[in-house]
């Protein structure tokens, strides 16, 4: 078997690590490549046994939702992930003033493909007037529903025999026929007389 002479020995020597270097660079290159590519970083911990791996939970997806309803500019809009109901909300130029935010959730958290709708607070102006209505009215009055209002503008019964009327429904629960009545203390025959003209069963 021949012998490598010094010179020989040096050269094959540089050459390794030459390719050792070369080697190492590479593998280095490939982890960093892997963990943009992937999420995943590798760390060795000097106190730790051997080397670790974590998975990165940095850039998740984002959701697309719907908002509807009572808000200012209602769309489909892109947000980040994790976001709340409230962030779709502002998203969508804030709710206005008709809102019922009490009703919904704002701190739910988002689902990809959710509708967020914000429902309108009942108008209560169209309340009032729809209750004050009947008794405006020269329609007959539901004697089982009728109020101390709608009695009190029959003529020839005022607050006080309205009230009376009232606490004779109540004593008796309701009344079937408007000739009961004539029963009430201070309802005489003029008054039954008028009481049917205007009240119905």
């Amino acid at each position: 078997m021949p012998t490598l002479s010094r010179s020989q020995l040096l050269v094959y020597g540089a050459l390794a690590v030459v390719l050792l270097l070369i080697g190492m660079r590479w593998i280095r290159g490939a982890d960093q490549r892997g963990s943009e590519a992937g999420g995943v970083a590798f760390a060795s911990e000097g106190d730790s046994g051997g080397g670790s791996f974590a998975v990165s939970e940095g850039g998740g997806e984002d959701v697309v939702v719907h908002v509807a309803g009572a808000v200012r500019d209602p769309g489909v809009y892109t947000l980040p992930a994790g976001a709340r109901v409230t962030d779709a909300v502002k998203r969508a130029a804030g709710a206005t003033a008709a809102a019922s935010l009490d009703t919904i959730n704002l701190a739910a958290r988002l689902a990809d493909g959710q509708q967020v709708l914000v429902p309108a607070a009942p108008e209560t102006g169209a309340v009032a007037s729809a209750g004050i209505a009947p008794a405006a009215t020269d329609g007959p009055i539901s004697l089982g529903s009728a109020t101390l209002e709608q009695l009190d503008t029959i003529e020839g019964i005022g607050p006080v025999t309205a009230q009376d009327i009232l606490d004779y429904r109540d004593e008796h629960g309701g009344l079937s026929s408007v000739d009961e009545l004539d029963d009430v203390s201070g309802i005489g025959p003029a008054t039954m007389e008028a009481l049917r003209d205007r009240l119905q069963p």
